[in-house]
């Protein structure tokens, strides 16, 4: 009988452990469930702190989380307490009075015997007379972000039940707490962004991997005159944009070279366009094989730029004019010169200099001559042109240079590649200042790949080059006449080359356009417009 009794009461006595231990799991899934239903990060706090005084049954409590760059854990929420100590907000250095040693030991401190003799951070924080007081760590992502307390009137009024599930509570509100303040950062950046999103004088367009449009600030709808709201959700290939600028766009987002790039647009009204278009790389853990998860397009109206290009080129052109015959007569003199004093070694050095400031000179008259004939049209004679000739030719030209500098050149041709009508001249031209510009800035011993390929309804021909690549800042100018990129300034050159490459496909109705990265090479490309009725004979 007694063994019987003996049972009986320790079954009882597990009974109402089990019971207990559900109350304590009730309580600490209330709390999660309650501190879950808002992102709100002052909601939270203050939901979260009703919710536990109500479970743990104390007078008073109080939330603080670490502002780790200031070094100080700061009073958030409080409910039960005689004094306002939230505004402003109780800032206790890391470290010092009860919080420090919480955070020290990452453990939770207890004191139900408090009588007004302890030394505190916060002398003031006596008057609100607490007897006991449990303060337990709050974590989240593997590190301590706040401090939960709750206090009581009472001494000995915290038990070590109390003392677990608040402990176990706390996590449960640290992480609720994070994500509201993660929700709360997301928030104010997003507002940030789009301030500077819509503020900024430049176009900005952003499309989803589809070439879907998402977002389009005002400078943008301004620059394309449409509304925004008709821009949104559409995919690029349906926008009401100009047809010039939507084919130019789809090509830099289908281009199989995940890249940024950058060209320019003129319009028939003689607008000019700037793009940058600028990959998105977001990771995922759910589709690991995307690439990219949209794209980013910049754009400017340059028309004023290139209105004040054109002024400058027709004044250095007419000076060009006026001075290519008294340059003429100076190199021949110094021709005559140099066979007069051909045994005086001193004079010889000081006509070579003179001869080759010449023939720099020259150099940059006839690069500005070829720009006025190709712009004006004159000697531009359309016919059939066979690119892969072109191509073999053009590198057939350059390889002497390319010998010197130990560089190879190899061609990449993709498919069968239609004639165009166009200039072969020029073309020529145009392939050869790629390869050229290729040739300054390839390490010897390197490689200089041009490849062809048809995307309908374009030619693509592109020069590729492992050199040093080129900053984003300075792509969109590189076109430009006499623009010379940072560092470049050592390079022989006159800064008209890509420039005229740039007037030979316009001239053709085409385009230019360069990818590259720094430390990556570069890639340069011509595009020119298929004839479906000219094939190959």
């Amino acid at each position: 009988m007694q063994d019987l009794e003996s049972l009986l009461f320790q079954n009882r006595l597990l009974t109402e452990e089990v019971k207990r231990r559900i109350d304590q799991l009730a309580a600490i899934n209330t709390v999660a469930a309650t501190v879950s239903q808002s992102l709100d990060l002052d909601r939270t706090l203050t939901t979260a702190l009703r919710a536990v005084l109500n479970v743990v049954g104390a007078d008073a409590g109080g939330i603080s989380l670490i502002d780790r760059e200031a070094g100080e854990v700061v009073l958030r929420a409080q409910q039960g307490w005689t004094h306002d100590f939230v505004s402003p907000p109780m800032r206790i250095p890391l470290g010092k009075g009860m919080s420090g040693r919480v955070i020290n030991s990452d453990d939770v401190v207890l004191d139900n015997h408090l009588d007004g003799s302890e030394e505190l951070a916060v002398p003031r924080f006596k008057d609100e007379n607490f007897r006991s007081i449990v303060m337990a760590p709050m974590h989240a992502r593997g590190k301590i972000i706040g401090i939960l307390s709750i206090m009581s009137l009472r001494p000995e009024a915290f038990n070590t039940e109390i003392v677990a599930m608040l402990k176990a509570i706390a996590d449960t509100v640290g992480v609720a707490l994070d994500n509201a303040r993660l929700y709360e950062t997301s928030v104010e950046q997003e507002k940030r962004l789009k301030a500077i999103f819509e503020s900024t004088a430049d176009g900005m367009i952003a499309t989803d991997l589809n070439g879907r449009i998402s977002l389009i600030n005002h400078a943008a709808a301004a620059i394309f005159e449409v509304e925004a709201s008709q821009l949104i959700g559409t995919p690029l290939r349906e926008a009401p944009i100009h047809p010039r600028v939507c084919e130019s766009l789809l090509f830099a987002l289908s281009s199989r070279d995940e890249a940024n790039k950058s060209f320019e647009v003129t319009l028939d009204n003689q607008r000019t366009l700037s793009f940058f278009v600028s990959p998105v790389y977001v990771e995922s853990q759910v589709e690991q094989e995307q690439k990219t998860d949209g794209w980013v397009i910049i754009v400017q109206d340059i028309s004023h730029l290139r209105e004040a290009e054109r002024q400058r080129a027709e004044f250095i052109q007419a000076a060009a004019h006026d001075m290519r015959n008294p340059l003429g007569v100076a190199l021949s003199s110094l021709q005559m010169l140099n066979s007069f004093f051909k045994a005086d070694t001193g004079a010889q050095e000081i006509i070579d200099i003179a001869t080759r400031g010449v023939n720099r000179l020259q150099e940059l008259i006839n690069d500005l001559l070829n720009l006025e004939q190709i712009e004006s049209g004159y000697g531009v004679r359309m016919e059939m042109v066979n690119i892969v000739e072109l191509i073999t030719d053009a590198c057939a030209e350059i390889r002497p240079m390319l010998a010197e500098k130990q560089l190879t050149c190899t061609t990449d041709i993709q498919g069968q590649i239609p004639f165009i009508l166009g200039d072969s001249k020029w073309l020529r031209r145009a392939l050869f200042n790629y390869l050229d510009n290729a040739a300054k800035y390839t390490r010897p011993g390197d490689t200089i790949t041009v490849r062809a390929f048809v995307a309908d309804p374009f030619i693509h021909i592109e020069v590729v080059d492992n050199g040093p690549g080129i900053p984003a800042e300075a792509q969109a100018r590189l076109f430009q006449r006499f623009y010379r990129a940072e560092g470049t300034e050592k390079i022989r050159g006159t800064g008209l080359g890509l420039a005229i490459v740039k007037s030979v496909a316009e001239a053709h109705n085409g385009s230019v356009y360069v990818r590259s990265r720094p430390d990556q090479g570069s890639t340069f490309g011509l595009t020119l417009k298929v004839q479906n009725e000219l094939t190959p004979g």
